[in-house]
């Protein structure tokens, strides 16, 4: 590894902590990944008596980690009654809530593996003179602990892995970058084998001396996250029998095995991997992880080679460079479409962090297949012919491929704290809905979107004892009290399925709104039934 430590490494390294702390700034701004869409009671409502139980919903299927509910002196009660509907926790309330403020917190794993949580403020009665404390964990060494684990992971997959499949099928006979494969193999090793302690502690919001709590490293590897630390670990060991093992036949199987098992962990879990359709995403991340390390891991045994002038440089140089055209092909068409679904609209690649990530990456990936076709139209056919100029250059390019894949990974590492556009457009465009229940009559009423801008009202009306209710004519009144926007009428239709509906409302600003129906229900009787509803902004 003479090759890659002469300067380069140490520019390397250099660049590698440096995209470390742009990446962890950039994904600091989102940490979520299925969002949340509402509650019930929502965040900061005044309810006339203790509820008899609490909704949480979110933007995908959950699995719940921690519920409680804080009392107004301080004491949490662990919610263990629940049942998860579709995309909604509906959780069973304490029968003895009293009267004052009360905080609803969660921590739920979203159907990718990642933590979410959350906590909403409400009062019962009315509120106390001061709210109950909320402790937040201290999560920034958790998130360096997943940081670190997640780039070890890729250093270990792609130039492990992959370095053990070149070395079987490109570098037989030298067995060139044996040593560095095994020591990338033995690091993603370590740092996969680490990383479900650091899953279970932000899974659970824990600060990073529960690190060795068992309780933390169960509940890391029961996400699906421990599933690819399983298979991941896996692979591991095959690259390593591949390494060692001299017989060529064994040497091959084992190499491609190793990295079939360790694009198939990387599938199991993560954004791609939950997204729909599954059928599509699950093999297209198989596919770039693949390619990427049968690109990658070549970097370094191929270096070495031309570097000591090994007896099947030029015969591996020249299978490599049949190989890499179909390669990058197949990583540029699942890379195609995994950013087209995870993305949706050009306009996300500048708002989110995921965007802003996504192009980073392509900046460098330019720069990268910059490089490879130099290499590859320019110095493989002289370098394959013997030329030590040639040689000599491409050994010094190939050293430049790896700092800017050192940088990539640094780069993609800070999309595990970073929701992906397509989860956050899920998230806008659920609805927000309230039930408005008076003796007189009730309503369920839903606005969709559930955020500011053009939005759609419905609502289905019963009278108070839940029976039907023919309306001649429904009104519906908003206003923002608190942004001091006075109330504003839409009248609704009836389209025919038991519903009203007004189309034509605009709501311009997120907060509490007060929704008023005006309900005709003969020429001379009329009744009003209100309530508040949140929208997002």
């Amino acid at each position: 590894m003479e090759w890659l430590m002469r300067g380069t490494w140490r520019a390397a390294a250099r660049m590698l902590a440096l995209c470390l702390m742009i990446a962890g700034a950039m994904a600091s701004e989102a940490a979520a990944h299925a969002s949340l869409t509402g509650t019930d009671p929502v965040d900061g409502a005044v309810v006339a008596a203790a509820p008899q139980r609490f909704t949480i919903s979110f933007s995908e299927p959950v699995s719940p980690l921690t519920l409680q509910v804080i009392r107004p002196d301080g004491e949490a009660v662990p919610l263990d009654r629940f049942a998860v509907r579709d995309r909604s926790v509906e959780i069973e309330a304490p029968a003895d809530l009293s009267d004052g403020t009360h905080v609803l917190t969660w921590r739920v794993v979203s159907s990718d593996g990642h933590p979410v949580g959350g906590s909403v403020i409400f009062s019962i009665g009315a509120p106390s003179a001061a709210p109950p404390p909320i402790v937040e964990p201290m999560e920034l060494p958790v998130r360096a602990g997943l940081l670190l684990t997640r780039v070890g992971l890729y250093l270990g997959l792609f130039f492990g892995v992959g370095g053990a499949f070149a070395i079987a099928v490109f570098f037989p006979q030298s067995r060139s970058g044996a040593r560095a494969a095994m020591l990338f193999v033995l690091l993603g090793a370590l740092a996969t084998a680490a990383s479900p302690g650091f899953q279970g502690l932000d899974a659970l919001g824990a600060p990073l001396p529960r690190y060795l709590d068992p309780l933390m490293w169960s509940t890391g590897l029961s996400t699906s996250y421990g599933r690819t630390v399983f298979v991941l670990l896996g692979a591991f060991g095959l690259a390593l029998v591949a390494v060692l093992v001299r017989t060529p036949w064994v040497s091959r199987a084992c190499a491609l095995a190793g990295l079939v098992a360790a694009a198939v962990a990387m599938s199991l879990s993560g954004h791609a991997g939950a997204a729909e359709p599954q059928w599509l995403t699950r093999p297209s991340v198989a596919l770039h992880v693949a390619t990427i390390a049968v690109w990658v891991g070549a970097l370094i045994p191929l270096g070495q080679a031309l570097r000591t002038n090994a007896a099947d440089a030029s015969a591996g140089l020249a299978r490599f460079s049949t190989a890499i055209p179909f390669a990058v092909a197949v990583l540029i068409a699942a890379g195609v479409a995994l950013t087209i679904i995870q993305v949706e609209t050009p306009s996300a690649l500048i708002e989110t962090a995921y965007g802003r990530l996504l192009l980073a990456k392509l900046g460098c990936l330019a720069l990268l297949f910059t490089l490879a076709i130099v290499n590859r139209w320019r110095l493989t056919a002289p370098a394959v012919a013997g030329g030590s100029a040639a040689r000599s250059r491409l050994t010094r390019s190939i050293g430049a491929e790896t700092v800017v894949v050192l940088i990539i990974f640094a780069i993609a590492a800070g999309w595990r704290f970073t929701p992906p556009p397509r989860a956050l457009a899920i998230a806008a465009a659920q609805p927000a809905s309230m039930h408005i229940h008076t003796a007189d009559a009730m309503a369920d009423l839903t606005v969709s979107p559930g955020r500011t801008g053009p939005v759609t009202v419905s609502a289905v009306i019963m009278t108070g004892e839940f029976g039907p209710l023919d309306a001649k004519d429904v009104t519906f009144v908003f206003s923002n009290p608190g942004a001091g926007i006075e109330p504003f009428r839409r009248k609704a239709s009836k389209p025919g399925d038991g519903t009203w509906l007004a189309d034509d409302v605009v709501l311009p600003l997120a907060g509490t709104w007060t929704v008023r129906l005006d309900i005709l229900i003969t020429d001379f009787e009329m009744t009003r039934i209100s309530g508040e509803i949140q929208i997002r902004p």
